[in-house]
């Protein structure tokens, strides 16, 4: 991926009053972007503070496809073997959540956890890409946690049901072009105690090789996510908690745990 990386802009999802809209930051200005930022957006001249209005996912992906095992420390805590190609599995739009909004603990779920990681937003429709084309088609980064149902997931063997809970995809709360993520802490904060604190250079699989390599397997498109790991740290969290995810230079992804019909804020 190459070094010399643009300025850094910030793009945000927003909802004010009855509009939800597109942004691009400015200090604290929001300027308000005609459609979404993958497709050539135009900006409509009006602006809104950044502290008046409420964020959302910054992006409604298609899907999300995610890589599991992808730090040796997280694989040995997990008691798994590493992987000699990517694992891979997926998560419906329908489990993404934004900043501040609650994650669910379900009745289902016996043991809900957290999960730390750098997400990649795409920017181009991306099918077949090389490694070295791969940069391309990232339009930029944002913030993620890969909530499971860790019981559920020993209990089944594969991942769906556990990784796919509405709820279970908090990601925000920016997307952030021009930032270098090859060596990126990766933080996890449990009721402001650090739980997860890896660097993105300890990736297994790195990001070029991740586009590359899903590329071959489905079309990625604009908005859609590729999580791209956790490092070691995991663990459960109970209704009341706070768990807050930092990325240096990505911000911090703030989400409490509630029961359902219970909102953990008024």
């Amino acid at each position: 991926m190459a070094k010399n990386m643009a300025a850094v802009e910030r793009y945000v999802r927003f909802a004010h009053r009855d509009q939800i809209l597109y942004g691009r930051v400015e200090g604290d200005i929001i300027v308000a972007l005609e459609g979404d930022p993958f497709t050539a957006p135009r900006e409509t001249g009006e602006t809104f503070p950044l502290q008046g209005v409420r964020l959302l996912a910054p992006c409604r992906p298609g899907k999300a496809v995610c890589v599991g095992l992808n730090y040796k420390n997280h694989a040995a805590e997990m008691k798994q073997e590493l992987p000699s190609e990517p694992v891979l599995f997926l998560k419906p739009p329908t489990s993404v959540i934004g900043p501040g909004e609650d994650i669910i603990f379900w009745p289902m779920v016996g043991r809900l956890d957290y999960e730390a990681e750098l997400a990649v937003v795409i920017g181009r429709t991306c099918h077949r890409v090389s490694q070295e084309e791969a940069g391309d088609y990232i339009f930029g980064y944002t913030i993620a946690n890969d909530v499971t149902a860790r019981d559920l997931q020993k209990k089944d063997g594969q991942w769906t049901r556990a990784k796919s809970f509405d709820t279970f995809l908090p990601l925000g709360p920016y997307i952030v072009r021009g930032v270098d993520p090859t060596d990126l802490p990766v933080q996890a904060y449990l009721n402001g105690r650090l739980r997860q604190d890896g660097r993105t250079s300890q990736l297994i699989f790195p990001i070029p090789y991740l586009v590359s390599f899903i590329s071959q397997i489905m079309t990625l498109l604009p908005g859609d996510v590729i999580l791209t790991g956790t490092p070691e740290g995991v663990g459960s969290m109970e209704v009341g908690d706070e768990i807050e995810i930092r990325i240096p230079g990505l911000g911090s992804l703030v989400n409490r745990v509630a029961a359902p019909g219970h909102p953990s804020r008024p």
